[in-house]
């Protein structure tokens, strides 16, 4: 346990600034994996719409340092290929 006064206080803002991001990167993995079992069950049109959903919840996070704007950026990559690749080979 901590023993000096800053120390307490930073654990207790450490406790706040966890609460508060815990929101923003629970959005994003909810709305990332919508876009996934969209893609799965080959709803490429709701897909879509849910992935710019995911996109904007992402780069909130991305602004507020919740992830690294490159992670934020790597999972959008991620699922745009994703869903290109689900549109090629409904095409077919």
């Amino acid at each position: 346990m901590a023993n000096t006064e800053s120390a307490k206080k930073r654990i207790r803002q450490t406790e706040k600034r966890t609460e508060r991001n815990r929101h923003y990167r629970a959005a994003a993995r909810t709305h990332v994996k919508k876009v996934r079992r969209l893609i799965a069950e080959n709803k490429l049109d709701e897909a879509e719409a849910v992935a710019r959903e995911a996109f904007s919840t992402l780069d909130k996070a991305a602004s507020k340092n919740v992830v690294h704007p490159r992670n934020a950026a790597r999972r959008k990559g991620r699922l745009m290929a994703a869903l290109a690749e689900a549109r090629a080979t409904a095409g077919k």
